[in-house]
């Protein structure tokens, strides 16, 4: 464990995350040989949270709610929310176009995966917007849907991207794993970014006994029913649960149950997602959609 007495240049050289992490604090490069302490009081940044959060990060040791200043660590979680929302997330929307959108004009799943994309920036913006507002029991459940929704980006790329066949490498190919490459980093931060939250704030907040951050396994891919890939099709053309409980002849309580079904068994929760996998499994013709 990292303690305020050891060299933050140490610190920085050998943990991946020390950069990100004093950054979020307000702290700068240039540190010479001082301590963690020294550093922190020279900043006004509370060392114990300060040295909670990057022993949790590197450690995952939780910490006692009597060791959190919550100024200082809401603070850390003010940063991080600008970073994802005014540099990471733009960064990478901008990398991604540069690789997936060279990819053959005549398909459209490279517009349907930045879609996911920007439904998943919408998801984290609406998440952060309700941190802010100390909104926290109104999204606990979020942040998993959250990470599902990155991951179903990076399977869709995956899965059904339509890359060239060549028998080198081209540039573009490896823009796509760079791309790739930063989806993975974005996901392990988001993710640690809500163990902070579920982990360290909110027993601060509360002053109980943190709650254990569990990751979610993801369920394997099944095989739809006739019906279920009846209503997908339906969904793609764009159609209300009313409208299609009527072309299919079914209750509206029918067509929920297997969208749900659906949701479920391919691990795919944005309309877009589903486009992909309907084209890419022949379930309906890509010139025939809008």
């Amino acid at each position: 464990m990292y303690k305020g007495s050891d060299k933050i240049c140490e610190l920085m050289s050998r943990e991946e995350d020390a950069i990100q992490i004093i950054s979020r604090f307000g702290l700068e490069m240039g540190v010479g040989e001082q301590t963690i302490a020294e550093v922190c009081e020279a900043h006004d940044v509370h060392t114990p949270t300060f040295l909670a959060i990057v022993n949790y990060k590197v450690f995952h040791q939780r910490v006692v709610p009597a060791d959190i200043d919550i100024p200082t660590l809401q603070r850390y979680l003010h940063n991080a929310h600008t970073y994802f929302l005014e540099f990471r997330l733009p960064r990478l929307r901008r990398a991604l176009i540069e690789a997936i959108i060279p990819a053959d004009p005549t398909t459209k799943i490279p517009g349907l995966i930045l879609r996911c994309y920007d439904e998943f920036v919408d998801e984290i913006r609406t998440h952060i917007e309700h941190e802010n507002a100390g909104l926290f029991d109104e999204h606990e459940h979020d942040d998993q849907r959250i990470t599902d929704k990155l991951t179903e980006i990076k399977n869709l790329i995956i899965k059904y991207y339509p890359s060239p066949v060549t028998d080198n490498p081209s540039p573009i190919t490896y823009q796509l794993i760079s791309v790739m490459s930063d989806l993975w980093h974005t996901e392990h931060d988001f993710a640690d970014h809500c163990a902070i939250e579920d982990d360290i704030l909110r027993p601060a907040l509360t002053k109980t006994q943190p709650h254990s951050h569990r990751r979610h396994l993801q369920p394997e891919t099944e095989e739809l029913s006739d019906r279920e890939k009846d209503v997908l099709i339906q969904v793609v053309h764009g159609l209300s649960n009313k409208e299609i409980a009527d072309v299919l002849c079914i209750s509206m309580h029918t067509v929920v149950s297997h969208r749900k079904h659906i949701t479920a068994k391919l691990n795919i929760h944005s309309t877009a997602g589903l486009t992909v996998y309907a084209i890419v499994n022949h379930l309906v013709d890509i010139n025939n959609l809008e």
